[in-house]
């Protein structure tokens, strides 16, 4: 899954990386090394423009509110438990579908976070010796130091309890794509540890090498049973490293570069 990630580029090294054609800095978000659900976040797109004379699609740099709530939502509650969406189940779930197949994104992060309990941590919690076990964070990028281009979808919402001319009558929000994590060996592994993503959890999210962006991008491109299926099969293994963080990322009010710091060890010893 993706529940927490770092996202400290700048706009205008977005804007470099993905040929972005219109932003607006003054909606330019600051570093967020510790980004959580319900959060604004930047997001790549490619829409026309609003109110222009053509139609064609223009690559956008946009800010967004990541859980999504769907068009049909009555209301925006259940934002927080969208923020994710499994590719497997993409093209039929009824709230995902329509985007899959129109509102595509991309959501750039410096990486993400994921945790795993150490053993005998797991091990006291089974015995009921421990009511929660502490949980070792692990911060997992692409090992070149790229941008980590997270396939996402967005959606729009009408909050009719407000006037049109509010300017918050309309939401759009975005969720992060799912797939399952790798079991290939990790491009740079850590020290100790686990020796793939999927030792660290069962899923991650969708990284798009930039040879995906335009085609995830195009919005002229609707055939979710076929090519855009054929987009959501994972990247070639290898591209990651992971490595342990400070359990302060596990407190979502702790934000700042040292998050990213990593630990010569896990913090639990006896992680596997």
């Amino acid at each position: 899954m993706c529940g927490r990630y770092a996202a400290s580029r700048r706009p205008e090294d977005l804007v470099e990386a993905f040929g972005i054609e219109k932003w607006e800095p003054e909606e330019a978000l600051a570093p967020d090394w510790n980004v959580a659900p319900t959060k604004e976040v930047h997001v790549v797109l490619d829409r026309p423009l609003k109110d222009a004379s053509h139609l064609r699609p223009v690559r956008q740099l946009r800010t967004l509110k990541w859980g999504l709530v769907p068009s049909w939502a009555q209301n925006p509650e259940g934002a927080a438990r969208m923020i994710n969406a499994r590719s497997e189940t993409l093209h039929e779930k009824p709230s995902f579908r329509r985007p899959f197949a129109q509102r595509r994104c991309i959501v750039p992060a410096d990486g993400y976070y994921e945790w795993v309990t150490a053993h005998d941590e797991r091990q006291l919690e089974v015995e009921g010796k421990k009511k929660r076990a502490r949980k070792q964070p692990y911060f997992v990028l692409p090992s070149d130091g790229s941008v980590f281009a997270m396939a996402g979808i967005y959606e729009f919402w009408r909050d009719r309890t407000l006037p049109d001319e509010h300017p918050l009558a309309w939401w759009v929000t975005c969720s992060v794509i799912t797939t399952e994590a790798e079991t290939a060996p990790l491009g740079v592994p850590p020290a100790e540890g686990p020796r793939s993503l999927s030792e660290i959890h069962p899923r991650m999210p969708l990284m798009l090498t930039p040879d995906r962006w335009d085609a995830w991008l195009d919005p002229a491109n609707t055939d979710t049973e076929g090519s855009l299926r054929e987009l959501l099969a994972p990247p070639p293994g290898g591209l990651m490293r992971a490595y342990p963080v400070s359990t302060a990322v596990s407190n979502v009010r702790n934000n700042g570069p040292e998050l990213l710091e990593e630990l010569a060890a896990p913090e639990e010893a006896t992680l596997f």
